[in-house]
């Protein structure tokens, strides 16, 4: 039997294992035919991700972890040469090791306080770091100074306040009621306090009061380039119309807080809101518009041609404006992906490496989860990886030997073709992911993306990096204007297809087991060779069983006690309460695939002491009164209040009773109803665990 050298990618040397042993039989089931530099980063997110999902906080065992995970590495290394599959299972088993060590280092080294509710304002004073938009709302992203009555406030806070005249950079002082990040609204939505633990952010709330000026002596540097950057947003908006303006500020700066809300919900609609988050598409747009033109004028200088390949002098300059452009984004997670993508290729370039491969795919990967392990949860991270593997492995298959030069017919459609084709492979490695996280498709993306992505990619990315290589000079305006144009082109876009029918197609959210078996699915089918795909792709149509036989809840009961249900026969979703809970109503309905299929007022009646209805044949009772409570005990099913009920009345209640104490506790509940009068609840906290992140605060803050 012959060995077979599998080159690692990341060691000195090629490891070479028996053909008859351990990889013969992995080869038999699929996962042989996965290039060790995918393994490996999928095998240190697997154990980041073990750790980020467990249902309580375990023991720290990161230093231990870590020496375990380094003694592996090196007995792999040790036994590189032998003839047996035992060094490429260590050295998989080191990096799952080191991948969980790692996650949990970094969750606690950001150890910080979170705040708990208080109904009475506190003082609060910083300086503004960033400002989001919310709906209509904004939000003011605070590093903290000093809040009243806390010792150890956390370094930042998010608050909904009117910020007047002031911006990102300023001091500022204010009064707020704060409390810690909201939870989900539904069990399974959305978690803003894991988000905001990793940003810092310990407490979230509203301003009673105006900002005012105040003295802060922290972060001066910080605070400067805040400044810096919202100056160069504010004056993008002040050249161009709202619409347009909002939109290229985002693009140049990552400030989104421009960005109309409208035209916001018609770019997710259409598939195009990946333009709006400063990603790989921003990144490689930037950095190979200057990497290409310097490459055109090395080029033409004949001497320096000569000498040198001009490639890797302008692998040098944009690597530097890569650089900058992080820098003057805000370095934002979504940010952070694309540059150690994009440095990754331009490195392979200066190493004379090719560019466009797996291994540096996976390099990149393990680059990212080595600073934010947590990204291995979050949608951003899985889309733009499924992107851009799926778009290298495609076009890597398709790959033609040199031939003639070809005229500019002939070079005009091998653009849309290579256009085309990456929308297409972009849109189909991404939907599975989109649908598993966000509970919806755009039915026009690729449509969409084929009208808007030229003028975007040759007009309006050029024409920024162009603006802001001549806003120095004061000369932008012209090429604003230029820019404004494009962006004009992709609203109207986007417009159009949110305005066609079905431009958006719901899907039911699905289980989280079963997105885990999509994406080592994907991996496989797409990264693989052989029978690794052929495994992968069972492991993809196993997931999509999974998500259409999940049993997914007949209501939700919100933490405010409204109930979203199909209420008597119509089949129609309604609520209890059409006043309260319109947050939780939308995040359930998403989730259930029925986004606006709701009908308020459907199989609920009220009187003057509350609400009831019939939900799969339980009769369900709203009190908001203790008489009513008294009366509905005794002739509903379940009773759900929003209000305390003592122990005692409690015990003398013959239905099943949820009131504001569970609620309190335990957050919204997803509700079952049993055909044998079994009632099955799920709640919020029960999904979210007992971690670090899901603290409440300490009600000794102050």
């Amino acid at each position: 039997m012959t060995d077979t050298p599998l080159q690692t990618g990341l060691l000195s040397g090629p490891i070479r294992i028996n053909g008859t042993g351990l990889r013969a039989i992995l080869r038999r089931i699929g996962w042989g035919g996965l290039p060790l530099a995918i393994a490996l980063p999928c095998a240190f997110g697997t154990g980041a991700m073990v750790y980020l999902t467990l249902p309580v906080e375990p023991v720290r065992l990161a230093v231990p972890m870590l020496a375990c995970a380094s003694v592996l590495f090196v007995a792999a290394l040790v036994l590189a040469r032998t003839r047996t599959a035992l060094p490429l299972a260590l050295l998989v088993l080191a990096f799952a090791i080191a991948g969980y060590a790692r996650a949990e280092w970094r969750t606690h080294a950001l150890d910080h306080t979170i705040l708990a509710d208080r109904d009475r304002a506190r003082t609060v004073t910083g300086w503004i770091e960033d400002v989001q938009r919310s709906g209509p709302w904004e939000r003011l992203v605070i590093r903290v100074a000093t809040i009243e009555g806390v010792d150890a406030p956390p370094p930042r806070i998010r608050v909904t306040a009117s910020r007047g005249e002031f911006g990102p950079g300023d001091a500022i002082t204010l009064r707020a009621v704060l409390g810690p990040p909201p939870r989900p609204a539904a069990p399974g939505g959305y978690d803003s306090g894991f988000a905001s633990w990793y940003a810092g952010i310990g407490g979230s709330g509203f301003a009673v009061s105006r900002p005012a000026e105040a003295e802060v002596a922290m972060d001066a540097g910080r605070r400067r380039f805040a400044a810096w950057r919202w100056s160069i947003a504010e004056r993008v908006r002040a050249q161009m119309p709202a619409r347009s303006g909002g939109v290229a500020a985002a693009l140049l700066t990552g400030d989104r807080s421009g960005i109309d809300p409208d035209d916001a919900e018609a770019l997710r609609a259409a598939g195009l809101g990946h333009i709006l988050a400063i990603s790989g598409l921003h990144m490689a747009l930037m950095a190979g518009g200057v990497f290409f033109a310097v490459t055109a004028l090395f080029a033409r200088i004949e001497p320096l041609a000569r000498a040198i390949d001009p490639r890797q002098p302008a692998a040098i300059v944009a690597l530097i404006a890569a650089t900058g452009y992080l820098v003057l984004s805000g370095a934002a997670i979504p940010t952070q992906r694309a540059f150690v993508m994009t440095a990754v290729v331009l490195l392979g370039v200066l190493s004379g490496r090719r560019a466009a491969s797996l291994h540096l795919v996976g390099l990149a990967a393990l680059a990212v989860l080595l600073f934010q392990p947590e990204s291995i949860v979050t949608p951003g991270f899985q889309m733009s990886f499924a992107a851009a593997t799926a778009l290298i492995a495609a076009f890597s298959m398709a790959r033609r030997p040199a031939s003639v030069p070809a005229g500019p017919i002939a070079r005009f459609g091998r653009f849309w073709t290579a256009l085309a084709g990456s929308s297409l492979i972009a849109g189909l490695a991404t939907a599975g992911f989109a649908a598993f996280h966000f509970h919806r498709l755009a039915a026009y993306g690729f449509g969409a993306n084929l009208a808007a992505m030229p003028v975007f990619s040759l007009l309006v990315m050029p024409a920024g990096a162009i603006a802001l290589l001549l806003m120095p000079l004061g000369l932008e305006g012209p090429v604003l204007w230029v820019m404004g144009k494009g962006i004009e082109w992709v609203l109207w876009v986007s417009a159009f297809a949110h305005g066609m029918p079905g431009s958006l197609t719901p899907a039911a959210a699905a289980p989280g087991s079963a997105l885990a078996v999509y994406a080592a699915g994907f991996v496989l089918f797409v990264a693989g060779r052989g029978g690794a795909r052929l495994f992968g792709g069972a492991l993809i149509a196993l997931s999509f069983l999974f998500w259409a036989t999940a049993q997914r809840p007949h209501a939700l009961i919100s933490d405010g006690g409204v109930m979203i249900a199909r209420f008597g026969d119509s089949g129609d979703w309604s609520v209890s309460n059409r006043r309260r809970s319109r947050f939780a109503t939308t995040v359930f309905l998403e989730r259930s695939g029925a986004i606006g299929q709701a009908r308020p007022d459907a199989g609920v009646t009220c009187d003057a002491i509350g609400c009831a209805g019939v939900v799969h044949g339980w009769r369900v009772a709203f009190p908001e009164t203790a008489e009513g409570l008294a009366e509905d005990c005794r002739s509903a099913d379940l009773v759900v209040t929003r209000f305390r009920v003592r122990s005692r009345d409690r015990e003398s209640c013959d239905a099943h009773l949820v009131d504001a104490n569970q609620l309190d506790s335990g957050g919204a509940l997803s509700v079952w109803f049993g055909q044998d009068r079994t009632l099955r609840t799920v709640s919020v906290q029960s999904v979210r665990g007992e971690r670090v992140w899901t603290q409440r605060g300490d009600p000794a803050d102050g």
